[in-house]
């Protein structure tokens, strides 16, 4: 008995040693703990670390190259994906001041068509260099400045022949002569054409900001300038006979120039419309104006009504210059027609069922 009461008494003092034992680890445990809490607390937030970002822009290297002579002219350095073709002539104009950015054509390849401005680096590169052919493209002049010389001159012209100057007009023949009221009546339509023109262009049209050759600007201006005098020198001429229906044929034939030359200006105010601009345009609908009504018939509207004008014109004023400026002018206008008659066929075939380009049912 003695002995077993002596092994309890030891046992009751292993299970208090381990219960002390286990007692101040818990302890210690609770006071890391509570240090490390108040660590975290005054540390603050936990933040992740920032990702370091790469930048990944990509620089191409351009080489010009004459397109004549195949010699390299400059290296433009340092373009970026997003520059235009715009931006390329503007660093290649710093590189060669003697090239303005108008008279630089770059291509891809020797023949091909020149990269329009707004064409994006990113677009063309196969690599990170790339060739580009220069072609100088001589003196150039803006759209605007093409449009309105070559309106603003046949106004003037015109009325020097109408007012009938002494050194183009004989002074003693001209003041004998009686003119015929449809001298008077031409020398008004033919103003209205060409103010129609200038006021259009000004406010209306949506000029393209590129540029043309000057001679362009030349031969364009040489045209109708020089149309514009033979007509008017016929029309205007003392001698002048009038039409040899009289009155009825000068009425009718005005009526319908009046009629050819409105429907031209509300057309244009159609296509002005920035739903029927750009590379989002839609093929313009016919509305409540029924001058628009002729859209259901042909593609190009505008022009079939200039053609209508300068043929009221003949038919009214009765001259062969006349004639001859229609013929020419309805020829070229019927050529511009057919092109963009094939563009919007392509662009919108839905729209385009049985029309015609300028002529209903036959052109």
């Amino acid at each position: 008995m003695f002995k077993r009461h002596k092994s309890l008494s030891s046992d009751r003092k292993r299970e208090l040693f381990f219960q002390r034992v286990s007692r101040s680890i818990m302890k210690n445990d609770i006071r890391n703990f509570h240090s490390l809490s108040q660590l975290v607390l005054s540390a603050g937030p936990l933040k992740a670390t920032p990702a370091v970002k790469h930048s990944k822009t990509t620089h191409f290297e351009i080489e010009i190259i004459d397109a004549q002579t195949r010699k390299q002219i400059c290296i433009v350095d340092k373009v970026t994906q997003t520059a235009t073709i715009h931006d390329v002539k503007q660093k290649f104009h710093k590189i060669c001041p003697k090239w303005c950015p108008s008279q630089v054509g770059l291509q891809l390849e020797c023949g091909g068509p020149f990269l329009r401005d707004h064409i994006t680096i990113q677009s063309v590169a196969a690599s990170s260099i790339i060739t580009l052919y220069f072609t100088d493209l001589g003196q150039q002049v803006s759209w605007t400045t093409v449009f309105l010389a070559e309106y603003t001159g046949p106004l003037l012209i015109y009325l020097l022949f109408y007012l009938r100057i002494s050194y183009v007009y004989d002074r003693k023949e001209s003041t004998r002569s009686i003119r015929h009221p449809v001298v008077h009546l031409a020398c008004l339509f033919h103003c209205i054409h060409y103010i129609r023109y200038l006021l259009e262009t000004l406010f209306v049209h949506k000029v393209s900001s590129g540029h043309t050759p000057l001679k362009n600007l030349i031969q364009g201006c040489a045209f109708y300038w020089g149309f514009t005098s033979w007509i008017a020198y016929y029309i205007n001429h003392p001698q002048y006979t009038p039409p040899s229906f009289g009155n009825r044929q000068v009425t009718v034939s005005a009526i319908n120039f009046l009629v050819c030359e409105a429907g031209n200006h509300f057309i244009n105010v159609m296509l002005a419309h920035p739903n029927h601009t750009g590379n989002n345009a839609c093929f313009p609908r016919p509305n409540y104006n029924p001058f628009t009504w002729l859209f259901l018939l042909v593609s190009c509207p505008n022009y079939t009504y200039e053609i209508g004008s300068w043929i009221s014109f003949t038919v009214m004023t009765q001259t062969l210059p006349v004639g001859i400026f229609t013929l020419l002018m309805s020829i070229q206008m019927s050529l511009w027609a057919q092109k963009k008659h094939k563009i919007y066929v392509k662009k919108f075939n839905a729209y385009m069922h049985r029309k015609s380009a300028i002529i209903p049912f036959i052109l």
